[in-house]
């Protein structure tokens, strides 16, 4: 599925052509808590603890960064339940509840939990949280299985350098072009994978006052490995790697998340006078980590010991 550019009006027809579904922009309710930024960035630090506690706070419209100082997890409420996208560490996932629990929302209102890749630092929190709400648990079909068992695929790049986190009961498969809906929440899944086979990226409306935003939840991308992994070796999962950063690149994209805040700026963008707000922040994203990846590659031309 190759996914262009797209406006706010158009990435909603698009929606409408691939799934028959008529994505309407979701508001946020005069009742939803405003939770401004300034206190997650007075008590966090760029690269901060992944447990550490952060307050929650509105990313926009009824989007919510509901994560820890450092990772992500972000919240997005409708009338029919919300959606919650990641779930960081096993004790991360204390943190989340709390957040949320924090902005008023009802952890049992949360139908739907979404992932971006498939590392214990991003979901090994969402068994608890599953636990918590009754929500269902959606995954690609390469993360399902890591999901359902907590053990990451022999295919990972980072495979034998992580221990088992628990499992979680997964109840639906992603596929990239068919937006995961609940009620009026649409929000588009596009396969993103390189950090890990299952990884996905995410796209979706919010708005706010009549005005409206694309958010992205860009998947890491990093090209980290262990040491005997040699991307250049796996051709396949390379070119779907650089396939994957194409279309990240190409998105509408006005505000960009990451799953570790600081790996887009987080912190930094929410001092400046712009806000999170940057139509090119996905391309630049993407092309930052094509520029690793590439340095990566070039790295392993080298011989052994240079």
């Amino acid at each position: 599925m190759r996914l262009l550019r797209l406006s706010i009006s158009s990435m909603l027809a698009t929606v409408t052509l691939i799934t028959g579904y008529q994505a309407a922009p979701v508001y946020a309710a005069e009742s939803e808590p405003a939770a401004p930024a300034t206190a997650w960035v007075n008590s966090c630090s760029d690269w901060d603890d992944w447990d550490k506690a952060g307050p929650p706070y509105r990313i926009y419209g009824n989007s919510y960064y509901v994560g820890t100082c450092g990772i992500s997890a972000i919240l997005i409420t409708g009338a029919n339940g919300h959606i919650l996208i990641d779930g960081a560490t096993a004790a991360g996932a204390d943190v989340i509840a709390a957040n949320i629990r924090a902005l008023g929302f009802a952890l049992t209102d949360i139908k739907l939990l979404l992932q971006s890749h498939e590392h214990f630092d991003h979901v090994a929190g969402l068994a608890k949280l599953q636990q918590l709400s009754g929500a269902r648990l959606l995954a690609s079909a390469a993360a399902a299985p890591v999901l359902a068992s907590g053990v990451v695929n022999a295919a990972d790049p980072q495979a034998g350098m992580h221990q088992p986190f628990p499992a979680a009961r997964v109840d639906g498969e992603v596929k990239e072009g068919e937006a995961v809906t609940l009620g009026s929440l649409s929000l588009l899944p596009v396969a993103t994978p390189g950090h890990t086979p299952g990884a996905l990226s995410w796209q979706w409306t919010s708005c706010e006052a009549e005005q409206c935003q694309v958010l992205v939840y860009a998947d890491s991308l990093s090209p980290v490995s262990s040491d005997s992994y040699r991307f250049s070796e796996h051709l396949s999962y390379l070119n779907a790697y650089r396939a994957g950063l194409s279309k990240l690149a190409k998105l509408d994209c006005q505000i960009l998340l990451t799953p570790h805040p600081s790996a887009s700026n987080m912190r930094t963008r929410l001092q400046s006078e712009s806000g999170l707000s940057d139509d090119k922040g996905c391309e630049i994203y993407a092309g930052q980590v094509t520029q690793r990846l590439e340095q990566r590659l070039h790295k392993e031309q080298q011989p052994a010991g240079q």
